[in-house]
């Protein structure tokens, strides 16, 4: 199991409006000015926005996979090691991350159906 950073930004391209930015050691996505998530091609890792309970459920049930990132504003970010998810399970993860940034009517035009199939 492992996921390509070629199916990880195929992925955050079919959401709406990301906005990127680089730093010199990762980069950082968000929409609308709120941000949802880190990729560090160096490590292999994304850090994705997740509600509190998400995030520790994730990280219980396979620590080898998931990490605590950091907790804040009421959401709880994870580390996701791309060698260890499928890219079924990471789309899932984004979708989520930038669902829970965005606003509502852009979420209602962004189904995660269009997301799954594409």
């Amino acid at each position: 199991m492992t996921v390509r950073v070629e199916e990880f930004e195929r992925v955050l391209g079919e959401l709406a409006e990301v906005e990127r930015s680089e730093a010199r050691d990762y980069s950082a996505f968000g929409v609308r000015g709120k941000r949802f998530g880190y990729f560090w091609p160096r490590t292999r890792t994304v850090g994705l926005k997740q509600t509190i309970s998400e995030q520790l459920a994730l990280v219980a049930e396979r620590p080898d996979v998931f990490e605590v990132q950091f907790t804040m504003g009421g959401f709880g970010w994870v580390v996701v090691y791309l060698d260890g998810i499928d890219a079924d399970e990471l789309a899932e993860l984004l979708y989520e991350a930038w669902r829970l940034s965005a606003p509502e009517e852009l979420v209602a035009e962004v189904p995660f159906t269009r997301i799954a199939r594409a």
